[in-house]
């Protein structure tokens, strides 16, 4: 927790114990169903929590708002930005079927009334969304060609209305092949800690 505190100092008590809870929450279920590594699930706050909540240095999420997680796995970023911003709302969605029972059984044990989430490609999610995070799941063309039609054109945040993907490495390759406008947002200008000096958020606009 002290590393999230760290960087969002200005949570509330409900906040604070939902954050706590996430440690003890994921060794227990991880153990039962794999959906992030050991090594991983030691530094889950830096690795998996913090990681998530770049999206949050990059965007203010309105309230109201509704984001489609797609692909999230075990639930990241999904579940630190719901506990975040618990007045918008947060789809998550992923093809395994078992790693969506972890998020199920995460969201309703820290009660996260603003947490949908289903057994379902992103091409089968309905409604439509403010923006589409994800986190290092499919190249930057296949995410726009997901979700396009599926992001609102009604645009009131300080970015457009599109793609949010937290990923790492030489992107250049991935983002000509986009052929869309986009902006790279480095995170190591956010957090200091080593593990961030490659990690970044791509914005793809939509709309």
């Amino acid at each position: 927790m002290d590393i999230v505190n760290k960087y969002f100092p200005n949570l509330n008590a409900q906040q604070q114990a939902q954050f706590g809870e996430l440690g003890e929450l994921y060794r227990f279920w991880n153990a039962q169903i794999n959906v992030i590594s050991r090594q991983d699930v030691e530094n889950l706050y830096e690795r998996h929590v913090l990681h998530s909540l770049g999206i949050a240095k990059v965007v203010n999420i309105k309230e109201f708002s509704s984001i489609l997680d797609i692909g999230t796995g075990g639930g990241f970023p999904g579940i630190p930005l719901a506990i975040l911003y618990p007045t918008s709302e947060f789809h998550l969605v992923d093809s395994i079927g078992k790693k969506m029972k972890v998020v199920q059984e995460v969201a309703q044990a820290l009660k996260l009334t603003n947490v949908r989430a289903e057994k379902l490609r992103a091409e089968q999610a309905d409604g439509l969304y403010d923006f589409a995070v994800t986190r290092a799941v499919a190249p930057s063309a296949s995410l726009y060609e997901w979700v396009r039609a599926k992001i609102s054109r009604n645009h009131v945040h300080e970015l457009r209305n599109g793609i949010l993907a937290l990923k790492g490495g030489d992107l250049q390759e991935e983002l000509q092949e986009l052929r869309r406008k986009y902006r790279i947002f480095e995170l190591s200008s956010c957090f200091d800690e080593a593990f961030f000096a490659t990690k970044k958020v791509v914005h793809i606009p939509i709309g």
